[in-house]
């Protein structure tokens, strides 16, 4: 058994979702990919795929075996262009996420200079608020905002955030602007519950922090709808200092409880700390991280 060409082909089953996808997409017969997958199960002694008529998924297993074929199919890559000369140009694919606002305020546009700079490398943007598991999910790099657990994972720092509270100027105008935390019981409140709890937020209370319960008009699940609907005047909100910095600039948002702000969270750049890092990644690592610096500057 070829056992690089049988894990490529398990790969690529499992990226087309299917025996016969696959096959289409390596134009190659479909007895041949089936029969490719069967001889790894059976050296390995183990089932990889779960198949029935309508869908096929990893076992516990072959998840964790796919992962390493990807890792192991990656630095063969990256030995043979070595070993050509490649290395002259970095090429291949990119998988990178970022919070959602984050992503497209500042990676987008940095991601967007880097691809024309690298003409030979493609890439895969994925915008979400939730944390993925970049083993798992095939990411080569995250944007991390909050501090990191300890893990094997490489990060970088990019720069912080803070945590700023605010509302509309017709809002502070009609209801009046919260001098301390306690006064927000008496205000309406937009929450975002991806960033706080929805029913209290926390605020430094000497080396510890306290919740102030709050009552909310809105609970929502994304920083721009918070902004927006507090922006209307519907009531205070609590954001990520870059999800409301253009609001702010505008004049459309005014930040309230400044002296009372949590300590800023740090945000970073992580990779899995594969070794040896990918060019791509390198190259990627390199461009993004000065100019991603120089943006968080300014919020």
């Amino acid at each position: 058994m070829d056992r690089l060409e049988a894990m490529s082909i398990l790969c690529e089953v499992v990226d087309a979702g299917s025996l016969s996808a696959a096959s289409r997409r390596l134009d190659i017969p479909l007895a041949t990919v089936s029969r490719k997958v069967g001889e790894i199960e059976a050296h390995l002694k183990t089932r990889l795929l779960n198949r029935t008529t309508r869908q096929l998924s990893l076992t516990e297993a072959g998840a964790a075996y796919v992962a390493s074929c990807r890792r192991i199919l990656e630095e063969v890559g990256e030995a043979e262009r070595a070993a050509t000369g490649e290395y002259a140009a970095p090429r291949g694919y990119l998988v990178i996420t970022a919070p959602v606002v984050f992503g497209r305020l500042h990676v987008a546009p940095v991601l967007a200079d880097f691809l024309a700079h690298y003409p030979q490398i493609d890439a895969r943007l994925f915008l979400t608020d939730r944390n993925t598991h970049m083993l798992e999910e095939h990411i080569d790099v995250a944007v991390r905002v909050g501090s990191l657990p300890d893990s094997a994972l490489v990060a970088m720092s990019i720069g912080e955030v803070r945590i700023v509270t605010c509302a509309s100027p017709a809002y502070l105008a009609s209801r009046g602007t919260p001098m301390t935390p306690d006064e927000l019981g008496a205000h309406a409140c937009v929450a975002f519950d991806g960033l706080t709890s929805a029913r209290a937020w926390n605020f430094p209370a000497g080396k510890s922090e306290r919740a102030v319960r709050i009552e909310p008009r809105l609970v929502t699940n994304t920083a721009e709808s918070a902004v927006d609907t507090a922006a209307f005047g519907l009531g205070v909100t609590r954001v990520l200092s870059y999800q409301a910095a253009a609001a702010v600039r505008e004049g459309r948002l005014q930040l309230v409880l400044e002296k009372f702000e949590p300590p800023p969270l740090p945000i970073s750049l992580v990779h899995t700390g594969q070794l040896p890092v990918p060019l791509k990644l390198r190259a990627f690592l390199d461009f993004a991280r000065p100019r991603l610096q120089g943006r968080l500057a300014g919020v």
